[in-house]
């Protein structure tokens, strides 16, 4: 999604393409700025700047600025508007994000982004880490839930358990759907990730891999859904996680040595 910029005199119509929904709220932009909290030593990268209303909360506070934007509608707009900002007409998903990594400062990515591309944009930033320091998204709310639920719970999926395995996770506050124009069909909410810089001592993508095959069925047992998978024969009964419990019911702990013994098996 985008922001509406109310000083704006074009009167840009939002498109379904872009899956875009103007937020219009001043009092909701300014929350989701104390949630940033911008530094001048920062560079922030935002996706989907739309008119800029968000990033007229933002640009003057940080040192280097740059607006992520596909919709060529409005790039004047934010080139006059915010003429101290790096405008890049690009699609977020397609750029190479080493071209925000400037002096080994670590990048800060924020946003109102579109509901079906979420899932993209999370991982290309998780694959991106070591040069994204934080990140501040807006979403809709189910996936928001998603990705702070804990295990057991029903929300507790593939979102949750890599996300938290790489970042510390929070739900900042919910929004209305009356603040946005078109008016989406449900409530959003604003999250923060702080990527962790701890070591890791697992192999990563193999991870990622493990715990997309054992939610693959969610509503199986292990032995199940991951003996319907690419690990179906490397997993045997002295496998040290219980395969008669489901993907649901697993730790992040669980997940990490689930993946050391498929790759033990992997490489016999």
């Amino acid at each position: 999604m985008e922001e509406l910029n109310n000083n704006s005199n074009k009167k840009i119509k939002p498109l379904k393409k872009f899956g875009q929904n103007y937020l219009h709220d001043q009092n909701i932009l300014s929350k989701i700025a104390e949630v940033i909290q911008p530094q001048s030593e920062d560079t922030i990268v935002e996706i989907g700047p739309g008119k800029g209303a968000l990033t007229s909360k933002l640009f003057d506070k940080a040192n280097s600025y740059f607006a992520v934007e596909i919709d060529s509608r409005v790039i004047e707009d934010l080139k006059i508007n915010f003429p101290n900002i790096t405008v890049v007409n690009e699609d977020f998903l397609n750029i190479d994000l080493n071209k925000f990594y400037l002096n080994n400062n670590r990048f800060r990515a924020v946003g109102n982004i579109p509901y079906n591309i979420t899932s993209p944009i999370l991982f290309k930033l998780l694959e991106s880490r070591s040069i994204v320091k934080d990140v501040v998204l807006l979403v809709q709310l189910e996936v928001a839930q998603r990705i702070v639920a804990k295990s057991g719970t029903k929300d507790y999926g593939i979102l949750s358990v890599i996300l938290n395995t790489f970042a510390d996770v929070k739900l900042c506050f919910k929004i209305s759907p009356n603040v946005f124009y078109p008016r989406p069909k449900v409530y959003s909410a604003v999250i923060k990730l702080d990527f962790k810089e701890d070591e890791i001592n697992f192999n990563e993508s193999l991870f990622i891999k493990t715990v997309k095959a054992a939610f693959n069925q969610r509503r199986k047992t292990l032995r199940n859904s991951l003996g319907n998978s690419i690990f179906a024969e490397l997993i045997n009964e002295d496998c040290p996680i219980n395969l008669n419990l489901r993907a649901e019911q697993l730790t992040i702990k669980d997940f990490i040595d689930l993946t050391n013994y498929i790759e033990q098996k992997r490489d016999l």
